[in-house]
């Protein structure tokens, strides 16, 4: 399955396509980040980890997720 992965620095958000059901809450909380018309659609730079993933856990569908980058 098709994911896509968008990084602040600190974590990666993951957006699965095929599970979105566009509900746009992703869009209405964080639209600096979020903004559909631009390419990429997704920057998480724009945000904090502790922003972005507050948002990610109100996704309905569950197409968005995140996974910690570990420093090295």
């Amino acid at each position: 399955m098709e994911t896509h992965k968008y990084s602040n620095g600190e974590i990666n958000v993951i957006w699965q396509p095929h599970k979105c059901i566009h509900a746009g809450i992703c869009v209405k909380t964080l639209p600096k980040i979020y903004n559909p018309k631009d390419r990429p659609w997704i920057k998480a730079e724009n945000a904090s980890s502790e922003e972005l993933i507050n948002q990610i856990k109100q996704c309905p569908s569950g197409a968005l997720s995140y996974e910690t980058l570990t420093q090295k």
